[in-house]
């Protein structure tokens, strides 16, 4: 029996329709000089909703759970490589692809030195890293704040100063606010006294991880935002604008490869990287082409398996790399589609065990919704 031809991955849509492009047309909507790629209106004031894992398929498939955003017309943008909240917020904070601004997976090696960076938790063996040295580009939010729009940011205040915040948010206010009630009035205050407001609710994603996208506690919080964006529209001042968007969509796993039961899957593997749907794998020197062999018929029918030259110039990461990013990559990225996930039960118990996951090359997980509503 012949094998299933595998899908064509879904490379994101950078220049013409991706998250990549969605800050420099904000900037432009609001008066400043720069590009605008989506088109997009003038507007007063701009508030952006960013809601951590609602995919554009995922959102289409429960009208009835959020019938105020399917109300409105909405047009899809693709996420970027790899589709996880890491990325997708330094994409957004910077307005660069990810082979420009270097976040290019939840773990990543530090190159030369042998060690796995956990930007999402901002965690690392040995001396810690510094953000403005592993982020460098400048953020949106600083030439805002150059061209005289204080920006403002409403999130928990847990995230406030972390490692990420600072590596993404730079130039931003912290606005700190727990609730969903308590977002929603400092997003309202907010807007009176600045011209740009992000806020950020991530009980959408940390739902689908648990339960699955799609379930009871997922579908309780799609209605949660609805409801708020409903409310944030209601509040908008005239001319003002409010964005909704997301950094992600999601697929429900029901078939996990657990490399810490697979030995064939660690010989000659120094460091396994990036997350279940978007794996960097490090290997040994002299081992790179025997890994690639063996993931890629191990995993033959549930993933791709490339090189990181094959990744870099099928665009996955942009239409370029920087050169100081490269060792950031796997020597091997292994990218599974279908319901597989890549997992570490040993070395990652609590991500094993979850339902849904995100970071791979399918429009479940790329396709992003971008609901326009304006007063």
């Amino acid at each position: 029996m012949e094998s299933p031809v595998a899908p064509v991955p879904y490379v994101p849509a950078y220049g013409t329709a991706s998250l990549a492009d969605l800050p420099g047309s904000l900037l432009a909507s609001l008066g400043l000089p720069t590009g605008n790629t989506l088109a997009l209106e003038p507007a007063s004031r701009v508030c952006l909703f960013l809601v951590d894992g609602l995919g554009a398929e995922l959102l289409a498939a429960h009208p009835g759970a959020a019938p105020f955003l399917s109300a409105h017309l909405r047009r899809t943008l693709t996420a970027g490589f790899p589709s996880s909240t890491t990325t997708s917020l330094t994409t957004l904070g910077t307005g660069a692809t990810p082979g420009e601004h270097g976040m290019v997976g939840i773990q990543m090696a530090v190159p030369g030195e042998g060690r796995l960076f956990n930007c999402l938790r901002w965690t690392a063996p040995g001396l810690p890293i510094d953000p403005d040295v592993w982020q460098p580009a400048p953020t949106v939010y600083q030439r805002m704040a150059a061209a005289g729009v204080e920006p403002v940011y409403v999130a928990p205040a847990s995230f406030d100063g972390t490692g990420l915040t600072r590596a993404v948010y730079r130039g931003m206010r912290y606005w700190a606010a727990e609730s969903p009630d308590e977002r929603v009035e400092a997003v309202r205050h907010a807007l009176r006294e600045t011209a740009f407001v992000t806020v950020y609710y991530g009980d959408v994603d940390r739902a689908g991880h648990v339960s699955g996208w799609g379930g009871r506690e997922w579908l309780e919080q799609l209605a949660i935002v609805d409801r708020m964006a409903e409310r944030i529209a209601e509040a908008l001042p005239p001319g003002a604008a409010l964005y909704v968007t997301a950094d992600h969509g999601m697929i429900n796993a029901a078939d996990k490869v657990d490399v810490d039961l697979r030995p064939d899957l660690l010989e000659g593997v120094l460091m396994l990287g990036g997350e279940a749907r978007a794996r960097h794998v490090y290997t040994a020197p002299g081992a790179a082409s025997a890994v690639l062999e063996t993931w890629r018929e191990a995993l033959r029918g549930r993933a791709w398996v490339v090189t990181r030259e094959e990744a870099v110039s099928a665009g996955w990461f942009g239409r370029s790399v920087r050169r100081e990013w490269l060792g950031r990559i796997g020597d091997v990225v292994a990218v599974p589609y279908g319901e597989c996930v890549i997992v570490a039960s040993a070395g990652e118990p609590v991500e094993a065990s979850l339902i849904g996951y995100h970071g791979s090359l399918t429009p479940a997980e790329q396709n992003i919704p971008l609901v326009e509503i304006r007063r």
